[in-house]
């Protein structure tokens, strides 16, 4: 499918169409609490639990939304004076969300809230029930078949739930929980300052940063930048960063939350968010910057087994390895769906002998449908169309892989290599700060609302030079009819020759730079 001529015109008016329901909204189109189901009931609960001096215990995740969610709670009621139990369950010992392997630790509980988490804790409900706990959940994530029996259940995917917007993460609910509570308590708490964590786990949690999620996220970075969080403070000195944006919080701050859940303990970054001055932060952030290097090299060790491990005629790409480490499965297996450009499940046996991991689509193609026939043969399974969780018996694996490939036939998706990311074909002639300008004003940019990608042919290599401690990386002067644009190509080992002639896929950013101000290509792919 060949791409369409871009121009600065035909840019805008696309990226204009994304907008096109709602335009862009701000703050003041935020829903009231109220519309979600439940919330009512749940704040008067909380609310009743606080004045008996109840006994009150949040169960929160091991990722960045789950860490932020919990964080959110735990701060809002130090501020309140109220005492609030935490536990994050590890994702080793206690798997996922609010499971019955909890419930010795919560035992003595009057009332149990869950943040980013308990839709599907059926088992762990009844048991609550049976101890006379009152148990709240709070979560997003897709309402299955058999709900839990709780007391309140707040979940905008809930059918009979009025909030109108069905795609926001944890961090939100949990906040919005807040602002119920803070009005129900008369606090007079400005929660508007909670919104700069709301926003890492907005775009952590790859929510589509349209309608009030742009909203929460754009006022939420401002936030941050003024911010006097030690954490955020300790995060900025360490980035060596003025201000932040989005494309920090996705590709720097969001990695080394993520980090202590997948090689430890989600705790620490919990503690590190909560930490009361910039030196007890510091040496937070130092150790979760050390498990996120951990995590970095066994990352790409598994990647490159599991590339070898792969078979290219597959569809959708599942491969197994022995002794993987289960914290970055998920992560691998998004390497491995880009290098291959198919999704990709990736699975490690763990120690009760399942398989189990996590899978990543790649283009239009919806993971979760295309997995959820396989439900008779799974024995969990959960997430949403661009990411999934699973585990199965050994002796499932080839059933598995066999029908997942035929569920994936059956949709029919293309098997070009289009991609739809890539907003058409474009002169380096029209590449200008007026462009460059009028891209910003759609910030910020993220799932939902991709970054602008572009092609061009007929591109000359004129220079190219290595970069980085392993040559890692490459810099380029490219042309184009006559323009030169300077560009860098970060992780590749290919080589390049001058005056090579190549097709480039590529955005377009401005590169800071001894008080100099240039504009460079991204490259995410050459075609020779």
């Amino acid at each position: 499918m060949p791409y369409q001529k871009a121009t600065p015109e035909t840019i805008e008016k696309l990226l204009q169409s994304r907008f096109s329901d709602e335009g862009f909204l701000s703050l003041s189109d935020l829903p009231k609490p109220s519309t979600f189901k439940d919330m009512d009931r749940a704040t008067k609960r909380i609310v009743q639990a606080i004045h008996r001096g109840e006994k009150i215990m949040l169960i929160g995740d091991y990722d960045v939304d789950g860490v932020t969610s919990t964080t959110l709670m735990k701060m809002f009621f130090n501020e309140i004076g109220i005492e609030l139990e935490w536990i994050i369950p590890n994702r080793f010992t206690d798997g996922y969300g609010l499971s019955p392997n909890l419930i010795p630790r919560i035992v003595g509980a009057d009332l149990v809230i869950t943040v980013d988490n308990g839709i599907s804790a059926v088992e762990a409900a009844r048991l609550c029930k049976e101890e006379g706990i009152d148990l709240i959940i709070t979560d997003h994530h897709l309402v299955p078949k058999v709900i839990p029996e709780a007391y309140a259940i707040v979940d905008q995917k809930q059918a009979d739930c009025s909030f109108p917007h069905a795609e926001v993460c944890g961090a939100q609910i949990a906040w919005y929980l807040i602002a119920s509570l803070n009005k129900a308590l008369n606090s007079k708490i400005d929660i508007k300052e909670y919104l700069g964590l709301v926003s890492i786990a907005i775009v952590a949690d790859m929510m589509p940063l349209q309608h009030i999620n742009r909203a929460m996220v754009i006022a939420g970075l401002k936030l941050l930048n003024r911010s006097e969080l030690p954490a955020i403070r300790a995060f900025m000195e360490k980035l060596d960063k003025v201000t932040l944006n989005a494309d920090d919080i996705g590709f720097q701050i969001a990695p080394v939350l993520n980090s202590a859940g997948r090689m430890d303990d989600a705790k620490w970054s919990v503690e590190f968010l909560l930490s009361k001055n910039i030196y007890d932060a510091r040496i937070r952030l130092e150790r979760l910057i050390d498990f996120n290097n951990e995590r970095k090299e066994i990352e790409q060790q598994i990647t490159d087994e599991a590339v070898a491990l792969v078979n290219p005629n597959d569809k959708v790409i599942v491969v197994v390895g022995n002794g993987w480490h289960e914290g970055v499965v998920g992560i691998v297996a998004a390497r491995v769906g880009r290098h291959f450009e198919k999704p990709t499940i990736v699975l490690t046996e763990s120690e009760n002998g399942d398989l189990k991991g996590s899978g990543r689509s790649f283009h239009v193609c919806d993971l979760f449908k295309i997995t959820e026939p396989c439900r008779p043969i799974l024995h969990k399974f959960g997430g949403h169309m661009a990411a999934i969780g699973l585990s199965l018996p050994k002796e499932n694996l080839d059933i598995f892989r066999k029908q997942i490939n035929e569920n994936y036939a059956k949709e029919n998706y293309t098997e070009s290599s289009f991609d739809p990311d890539i907003i058409g074909e474009l002169s380096f002639s029209h590449i200008d700060f007026n462009l460059v300008n009028m891209m910003k004003s759609y910030e910020p940019y993220g799932q939902g609302n991709p970054r602008a990608k572009f092609i061009t042919k007929n591109v000359t290599i004129e220079d190219v030079t290595d970069m980085g401690k392993e040559k890692e990386h490459r810099r380029f002067t490219f042309s184009h009819q006559g323009v030169t644009q300077q560009a860098v190509f970060f992780k590749t080992k290919e080589t390049f020759h001058i005056g090579q002639n190549i097709t480039v896929i590529y955005g377009i950013n401005e590169n800071h730079f001894n008080n100099r101000v240039t504009l460079q290509l991204m490259v995410e792919k050459i075609i020779s």
